[in-house]
Protein backbone atom coordinates (compact mmCIF):
# COMPACT_ATOMS: atom_id res chain seq x y z
CA UNK A 1 0.00 0.00 0.00
CA UNK A 2 1.35 3.65 -1.05
CA UNK A 3 0.64 5.53 1.83
CA UNK A 4 1.28 9.10 1.84
CA UNK A 5 -0.02 10.09 5.24
CA UNK A 6 -1.09 8.69 8.52
CA UNK A 7 -3.11 10.19 11.56
CA UNK A 8 -2.56 7.45 14.46
CA UNK A 9 -5.79 8.10 16.60
CA UNK A 10 -9.34 9.55 15.97
CA UNK A 11 -12.01 10.08 17.73
CA UNK A 12 -14.55 11.26 14.87
CA UNK A 13 -13.79 9.88 11.82
CA UNK A 14 -15.04 6.12 11.88
CA UNK A 15 -18.56 6.38 13.80
CA UNK A 16 -18.71 4.87 16.89
CA UNK A 17 -15.01 3.52 16.81
CA UNK A 18 -11.60 4.52 18.23
CA UNK A 19 -9.45 3.85 15.01
CA UNK A 20 -6.53 5.27 12.82
CA UNK A 21 -6.23 7.47 9.95
CA UNK A 22 -4.16 5.69 6.76
CA UNK A 23 -4.05 8.37 3.78
CA UNK A 24 -3.48 6.66 0.48
CA UNK A 25 -1.58 8.62 -2.43
CA UNK A 26 -2.93 9.58 -5.72
CA UNK A 27 -6.37 10.54 -6.88
CA UNK A 28 -8.58 10.59 -10.15
CA UNK A 29 -9.80 14.27 -9.13
CA UNK A 30 -8.65 17.55 -9.02
CA UNK A 31 -10.75 19.84 -6.60
CA UNK A 32 -9.81 23.13 -5.95
CA UNK A 33 -11.04 23.27 -2.29
CA UNK A 34 -9.07 19.51 -1.55
CA UNK A 35 -7.37 19.55 1.96
CA UNK A 36 -4.81 16.99 0.60
CA UNK A 37 -2.80 18.27 -2.14
CA UNK A 38 0.01 16.20 -1.57
CA UNK A 39 -1.85 13.21 -2.19
CA UNK A 40 -3.35 14.37 -5.79
CA UNK A 41 -0.49 15.86 -7.31
CA UNK A 42 2.80 13.74 -7.48
CA UNK A 43 5.54 12.71 -6.99
CA UNK A 44 3.79 10.32 -4.14
CA UNK A 45 6.75 9.52 -1.72
CA UNK A 46 5.30 6.72 0.74
CA UNK A 47 5.82 7.86 4.25
CA UNK A 48 5.22 4.58 6.43
CA UNK A 49 5.95 0.69 5.02
CA UNK A 50 3.51 -1.21 5.99
CA UNK A 51 5.41 -3.11 7.98
CA UNK A 52 5.67 -0.11 10.35
CA UNK A 53 2.09 0.75 10.11
CA UNK A 54 0.92 -3.13 11.25
CA UNK A 55 3.41 -3.46 14.14
CA UNK A 56 1.96 -0.28 15.32
CA UNK A 57 -1.62 -2.10 14.90
CA UNK A 58 -0.14 -5.11 16.82
CA UNK A 59 0.59 -3.10 19.48
CA UNK A 60 -2.73 -1.38 19.80
CA UNK A 61 -5.01 -4.21 19.87
CA UNK A 62 -7.54 -3.82 22.61
CA UNK A 63 -7.04 -0.21 22.59
CA UNK A 64 -7.62 0.93 18.76
CA UNK A 65 -11.14 -0.93 16.70
CA UNK A 66 -11.04 0.31 13.84
CA UNK A 67 -8.70 1.53 10.14
CA UNK A 68 -9.92 4.82 8.02
CA UNK A 69 -8.88 4.00 4.63
CA UNK A 70 -8.93 7.85 2.83
CA UNK A 71 -7.19 10.10 0.28
CA UNK A 72 -6.12 10.84 -2.11
CA UNK A 73 -8.21 8.12 -3.75
CA UNK A 74 -7.71 4.22 -2.17
CA UNK A 75 -9.33 2.34 -5.14
CA UNK A 76 -6.75 3.06 -7.11
CA UNK A 77 -4.44 1.34 -4.74
CA UNK A 78 -4.05 -2.58 -6.78
CA UNK A 79 -3.18 -4.19 -3.43
CA UNK A 80 -6.32 -2.27 -1.50
CA UNK A 81 -8.77 -5.52 -0.96
CA UNK A 82 -5.50 -7.19 0.64
CA UNK A 83 -4.68 -4.53 2.34
CA UNK A 84 -8.07 -4.72 4.08
CA UNK A 85 -8.02 -8.15 4.63
CA UNK A 86 -4.73 -8.00 6.76
CA UNK A 87 -6.52 -5.29 9.06
CA UNK A 88 -9.18 -7.58 9.26
CA UNK A 89 -7.01 -10.21 10.11
CA UNK A 90 -5.79 -8.68 12.97
CA UNK A 91 -9.47 -7.89 14.27
CA UNK A 92 -9.81 -4.53 13.08
CA UNK A 93 -12.75 -2.98 11.68
CA UNK A 94 -11.98 -1.15 8.38
CA UNK A 95 -14.02 2.40 6.96
CA UNK A 96 -13.06 3.20 3.14
CA UNK A 97 -13.70 6.71 2.24
CA UNK A 98 -13.92 7.02 -1.37
CA UNK A 99 -15.11 9.28 -4.44
CA UNK A 100 -17.10 6.75 -6.08
CA UNK A 101 -15.08 7.35 -9.95
CA UNK A 102 -14.07 3.26 -10.27
CA UNK A 103 -17.35 1.84 -9.47
CA UNK A 104 -15.58 -1.50 -10.73
CA UNK A 105 -13.34 -1.52 -8.30
CA UNK A 106 -15.54 -0.04 -5.63
CA UNK A 107 -17.61 -2.81 -6.15
CA UNK A 108 -14.73 -5.59 -5.72
CA UNK A 109 -14.43 -3.29 -2.11
CA UNK A 110 -17.70 -3.91 -1.36
CA UNK A 111 -18.00 -7.64 -2.11
CA UNK A 112 -14.65 -8.38 -0.31
CA UNK A 113 -16.47 -9.10 3.05
CA UNK A 114 -13.81 -6.73 4.09
CA UNK A 115 -15.60 -3.49 4.41
CA UNK A 116 -17.43 -2.67 7.41
CA UNK A 117 -18.04 0.89 6.79
CA UNK A 118 -18.11 3.12 3.59
CA UNK A 119 -18.05 7.07 3.21
CA UNK A 120 -18.60 8.28 -0.55
CA UNK A 121 -17.92 11.73 -1.39
CA UNK A 122 -20.73 13.94 -3.60
CA UNK A 123 -18.87 16.74 -5.28
CA UNK A 124 -21.40 18.61 -6.63
CA UNK A 125 -24.74 17.64 -8.95
CA UNK A 126 -24.03 16.12 -12.13
CA UNK A 127 -24.04 18.65 -14.40
CA UNK A 128 -21.29 20.17 -12.22
CA UNK A 129 -18.83 17.65 -11.43
CA UNK A 130 -16.74 18.31 -14.35
CA UNK A 131 -16.27 22.07 -13.47
CA UNK A 132 -15.77 21.57 -9.53
CA UNK A 133 -13.31 18.04 -10.04
CA UNK A 134 -11.33 19.70 -13.11
CA UNK A 135 -11.52 16.63 -15.48
CA UNK A 136 -13.81 15.19 -17.54
CA UNK A 137 -16.62 13.26 -15.61
CA UNK A 138 -18.73 10.45 -16.98
CA UNK A 139 -21.45 10.81 -14.05
CA UNK A 140 -22.65 7.30 -14.93
CA UNK A 141 -20.41 6.20 -12.62
CA UNK A 142 -20.92 8.49 -9.62
CA UNK A 143 -24.47 6.84 -10.05
CA UNK A 144 -23.17 3.60 -10.48
CA UNK A 145 -21.19 3.65 -6.88
CA UNK A 146 -24.05 5.32 -5.32
CA UNK A 147 -26.21 2.36 -5.79
CA UNK A 148 -23.60 0.02 -5.19
CA UNK A 149 -23.11 1.32 -1.73
CA UNK A 150 -27.01 1.84 -0.97
CA UNK A 151 -27.50 -1.57 -1.69
CA UNK A 152 -24.21 -3.04 -0.33
CA UNK A 153 -25.74 -4.18 2.64
CA UNK A 154 -22.96 -2.33 4.84
CA UNK A 155 -23.69 0.84 6.96
CA UNK A 156 -22.64 3.98 4.64
CA UNK A 157 -23.03 7.74 4.40
CA UNK A 158 -22.11 10.37 1.51
CA UNK A 159 -21.34 13.75 2.43
CA UNK A 160 -20.83 16.54 0.74
CA UNK A 161 -17.93 19.40 1.64
CA UNK A 162 -20.05 23.08 0.47
CA UNK A 163 -18.23 26.09 -0.41
CA UNK A 164 -19.94 29.25 -1.04
CA UNK A 165 -19.59 30.50 -4.47
CA UNK A 166 -19.23 26.98 -5.55
CA UNK A 167 -22.40 25.25 -4.36
CA UNK A 168 -25.57 27.30 -4.39
CA UNK A 169 -28.76 26.30 -2.95
CA UNK A 170 -30.28 24.29 -5.92
CA UNK A 171 -26.50 22.48 -5.97
CA UNK A 172 -27.12 20.90 -2.63
CA UNK A 173 -31.01 20.29 -2.73
CA UNK A 174 -29.88 18.43 -6.56
CA UNK A 175 -26.99 16.43 -4.45
CA UNK A 176 -29.77 15.11 -1.92
CA UNK A 177 -32.07 13.95 -4.93
CA UNK A 178 -29.41 12.41 -6.27
CA UNK A 179 -29.02 9.90 -3.59
CA UNK A 180 -32.54 9.82 -2.56
CA UNK A 181 -33.25 7.11 0.30
CA UNK A 182 -30.03 6.88 1.19
CA UNK A 183 -29.57 5.95 5.20
CA UNK A 184 -27.05 9.32 5.96
CA UNK A 185 -26.00 12.52 4.54
CA UNK A 186 -23.42 15.05 5.91
CA UNK A 187 -23.43 18.30 4.71
CA UNK A 188 -19.56 19.99 5.40
CA UNK A 189 -18.49 23.19 6.02
CA UNK A 190 -15.35 23.88 3.88
CA UNK A 191 -12.46 25.45 6.15
CA UNK A 192 -9.92 27.51 4.05
CA UNK A 193 -6.19 26.37 5.05
CA UNK A 194 -3.13 27.36 3.60
CA UNK A 195 -2.67 23.62 1.73
CA UNK A 196 -5.42 23.64 -0.73
CA UNK A 197 -4.84 22.43 -4.66
CA UNK A 198 -6.01 25.63 -5.80
CA UNK A 199 -4.93 29.11 -3.99
CA UNK A 200 -7.42 30.57 -4.66
CA UNK A 201 -9.88 28.91 -2.40
CA UNK A 202 -7.94 30.45 0.68
CA UNK A 203 -10.37 33.22 0.21
CA UNK A 204 -13.46 31.07 -0.05
CA UNK A 205 -15.59 30.01 2.75
CA UNK A 206 -18.49 27.69 3.39
CA UNK A 207 -22.05 29.11 2.74
CA UNK A 208 -23.81 31.32 4.97
CA UNK A 209 -25.20 29.99 8.26
CA UNK A 210 -29.60 30.94 6.75
CA UNK A 211 -28.71 29.15 3.61
CA UNK A 212 -27.21 26.33 5.32
CA UNK A 213 -30.22 26.04 7.90
CA UNK A 214 -32.72 26.60 5.08
CA UNK A 215 -31.30 23.79 3.07
CA UNK A 216 -30.80 21.14 5.91
CA UNK A 217 -34.23 21.26 5.63
CA UNK A 218 -35.21 20.99 2.29
CA UNK A 219 -32.27 17.90 2.14
CA UNK A 220 -34.09 16.00 4.99
CA UNK A 221 -36.75 15.08 2.65
CA UNK A 222 -35.30 12.97 0.32
CA UNK A 223 -32.69 10.99 2.95
CA UNK A 224 -33.53 9.54 6.22
CA UNK A 225 -31.09 11.46 8.12
CA UNK A 226 -29.18 14.58 7.84
CA UNK A 227 -26.62 17.22 9.54
CA UNK A 228 -24.41 19.99 9.25
CA UNK A 229 -20.69 19.29 10.01
CA UNK A 230 -17.16 20.76 10.45
CA UNK A 231 -14.60 19.29 7.84
CA UNK A 232 -11.45 19.67 9.64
Amino acid sequence: MNIGGWQKLTLVDFPGKIATIVFTNGCVFRCGFCYNPDLVIGPFPATTPEDEFFAFLDKRKGKLEGVVITGGEPTMQGDLISFMEKIKAKGFAVKLDTCGYLPDRVKTALESGFVDYVAMDIKAPLEKYSMVTNIQVQTERIKESIKLIMESGIPYEFRSTLVAGVHELDDIIKMARLIEGADKYYLQRFLTTEKLIDPAFKEKTAPPESLLNDVLEKCRKYVTYCEIRING
